[in-house]
C-alpha cells in the first residue's frame, strides 16, 4: 500500500517512518520536497520512502494523512488538490490550535464544529478519520507506558475507513476507541488540549490516555 503524507514536520516524519517500518510505501509531501531537512529523512528511512510535492504526495496515495498546522492546513488541502484524494483514506492528525505567548495554547473551533468535519466538507469526497492527535509525535509509534498500551481515540463517518485506521493504529502498537461519526471531532480534540495543558504543568510530555473499561 502506498502512504502520502501531507506534511513534513515532526507527525508526518515520524508516521511515515512508523509506515515504513510496517513495509509500506511513503511519500512525504512539502512545500519543499527538496530542502535539507526532507533530504536527511529520507536518507534515514531508506529507498521505500520518496519526496513531492502535497499535490504528488495526494496523487501518490492509496491513503492520505493530513499531518500540517491546522494554519496550514487549508491552503495544503488546496495544493494538494482534493480530486485527487477522491474516495480515499483521510487521516487527518491536526488540532485546530490558537497559541498565546503566556500560556498553553487554546482552540479555535469548539462545540459546533471541529478540524476534522471542516477537513471533511473540504474533502467532501474522500474518507476523512479523525486520529493520532491525542499525542506527541515521539509516541505516536510503538508507544511505551508503564500502564499497558494506550489508546487512540478515531472518528469518521466510513466504516471501511475507521477499520484501515484502526489497523494502522494497531500495527502502532495502540488500543483504539472509535467515537462514532466526524461530529464527534468536537470531543477528540479537545482531549489534546488536555494533553497538551498538562504536559504545560507537569513539564514533560510522555503520557498518554487509556480508556478504562469493566
Amino acid at each position: 500500500m502506498n502512504v502520502g503524507i501531507i506534511g513534513s514536520g515532526d507527525v508526518g516524519r515520524a508516521l511515515g517512518k512508523g509506515l515504513l517500518d510496517l513495509g509500506y510505501f511513503v511519500k512525504i509531501g512539502s512545500r519543499e520536497p527538496a530542502s535539507e531537512k526532507i533530504k536527511a529523512w529520507l536518507a534515514e528511512v531508506g529507498s521505500n520512502a520518496s519526496s513531492g510535492t502535497f499535490e504528488e504526495a495526494a496523487r501518490f496515495g492509496d491513503v492520505a494523512i493530513l499531518a500540517t498546522l491546522w494554519s496550514g492546513a487549508e491552503n495544503a488541502l488546496t495544493l494538494a488538490g482534493p480530486q485527487n484524494l477522491k474516495d480515499k483514506v483521510v487521516i487527518d492528525v491536526t488540532n485546530p490550535l490558537i497559541f498565546s505567548k503566556n500560556g498553553p495554547p487554546g482552540l479555535a473551533l469548539g462545540f459546533t464544529d471541529s478540524a476534522g468535519e471542516q477537513v471533511q466538507r473540504r474533502l467532501k469526497d474522500a474518507r476523512v478519520v479523525k486520529a493520532f492527535n491525542t499525542v506527541g509525535f515521539s509516541h505516536m509509534v510503538n508507544p511505551q507506558f508503564p500502564g499497558g498500551p494506550p489508546d487512540m481515540f478515531i472518528c469518521g463517518n466510513d466504516a471501511h475507513a475507521k477499520k484501515v485506521v484502526t489497523l494502522f493504529c494497531k500495527a502502532f502498537g495502540w488500543g483504539v476507541v472509535d467515537m462514532g461519526d466526524i461530529t464527534a471531532a468536537r470531543l477528540i480534540e479537545p482531549l489534546a488540549l488536555v494533553w497538551i495543558t498538562y504536559g504545560v504543568h507537569a513539564k514533560s510530555w510522555n503520557h498518554a490516555f487509556k480508556l478504562l473499561r469493566k
